[in-house]
């Protein structure tokens, strides 16, 4: 086909035209890599398994889609669920799961300030995590309750971005309440989150509750190090487990049957994935190793049921004659008093029977020993569930002060 003489300056400003345009967007991609579009993850379960190749390093995207279920924050712009790499404490890389939400609006200067939520004890089965827990599941109730505060984050102008935890959602096993990976998880959320969020900035806050409470404070411990390329500015934790050592010690003295006997099975589980001398088969008795496999198929509020480990008395879970020194060692390095740079904002409701009052102002006194910068408020009346509602607006004022949201 001959094209006519006439069309020639036609065809050369189209060229030109398209030209530039690349040429802006390869300026841009140059001056920005983390604009580099993270590609969309298959549907159902398979979004949780991941691909053989996975990107070098931690903190590093692997897919994305639209949250669903629990996920999504309402008032927020995007709201994503995310696939990516973090390290287990032996240096394995392993991929975890999270959620990111966005405020509406234009990002201030320097990006939208990001708050990285650790969240409450699900349980330790893969379906326990929050991105893939329905509003209709007997678990939902574990993880809704925070939503009216995130939700106040988002409309405040934050960020709010949150881990499942290793081995919760993705493949396991769940290292539970196994600072070291958990703060892993907390830190590369925020670092990942960037890759998909370019309006995210590089400042940012942690807030946690329960077990993420302390997940929190491990992650504030390992930030600098851990993520360079980010500045932590503070963290609130709001009744965080402590201590469990010295409650794995008081067990014998818990004689009735309560839900704290799940709790019991799933820090022992935890304690399993750090060295395989802590050897299940030799500490459980007979009847807490008969339920023990229901810790990898339902979630905490079926565990704390009277026909699961909530039937049995906490002096009943451990033999009399096990061994328990390793044990009591890995519970002792669970202990959230670590050296912290930036402030710490600690909660704690004296009516809480889940982390006991005595074991967070205990906590508390280690950190102020370490030199850690910590505001410790304590609310009357308020039970372990309440507390997060409860020192909202003490957290928000934190937050302010801290990383200003606008």
């Amino acid at each position: 086909m001959h094209v006519l003489p006439s069309n020639l300056p036609a065809r050369r400003a189209l060229i030109l035209a398209i030209a530039a345009v690349l040429a802006l967007a390869l300026a841009a991609a140059a001056s920005n890599p983390a604009a580099a579009a993270v590609k969309q993850g298959p549907k159902g379960g398979a979004f949780y398994v991941p691909p053989k190749n996975l990107p070098k390093g931690h903190g590093k995207a692997v897919w994305q889609r639209a949250a669903t279920k629990l996920a999504p924050i309402d008032g927020a712009k995007i709201n994503k669920v995310l696939l990516y790499t973090s390290r287990s404490p032996e240096g394995k890389q392993v991929v975890v799961s999270g959620s990111v939400s966005v405020p509406k609006g234009k990002a201030p200067k320097g990006g939208w300030p990001v708050i990285s939520w650790a969240h409450g004890t699900t349980g330790t089965a893969e379906q326990c995590a929050p991105t893939r827990v329905r509003p209709t599941s007997v678990v939902a109730p574990y993880i809704a309750y925070v939503h009216p505060q995130l939700e106040d984050w988002i409309k405040a102008g934050y960020a709010v971005v949150a881990t499942d935890y290793q081995g919760l959602g993705t493949p396991g096993p769940h290292p539970y309440l196994v600072g070291e990976a958990e703060g892993r998880s907390v830190v590369d959320m925020v670092s990942a989150a960037r890759q998909l969020v370019p309006d995210l900035g590089k400042k940012f806050l942690i807030a946690g509750h329960s077990q993420g409470g302390q997940s929190s404070l491990f992650a504030a411990s390992l930030a600098d190090d851990w993520a360079p390329g980010l500045k932590l500015k503070g963290t609130a934790a709001y009744a965080p487990a402590s201590h469990l050592k010295t409650q794995a010690e008081l067990l014998p003295s818990l004689t009735s049957p309560s839900g704290l006997s799940a709790l019991a099975a799933l820090i022992v589980k935890g304690a399993s994935t750090v060295t395989d001398e802590v050897k299940i088969n030799k500490l459980l008795t007979p009847p807490a190793k008969s339920l023990y496999p229901q810790t990898e198929q339902t979630c905490l509020p079926q565990l704390a049921e009277s026909d699961s480990f909530g039937g049995m008395a906490p002096a009943d879970l451990l033999k009399n004659n096990a061994d328990t020194t390793v044990l009591y060692e890995v519970l002792d390095a669970m202990n959230p008093a670590v050296k912290i740079g930036p402030p710490v904002f600690l909660a704690q409701g004296s009516a809480d029977t889940t982390v006991f009052p005595f074991f967070t102002d205990q906590l508390n006194g280690e950190l102020d020993a370490l030199g850690d910068d910590v505001d410790y408020k304590t609310y009357p009346g308020v039970n372990h569930g309440e507390i997060v509602a409860a020192a909202e607006d003490d957290a928000l004022d934190f937050f302010e002060q801290r990383l200003p949201a606008k």
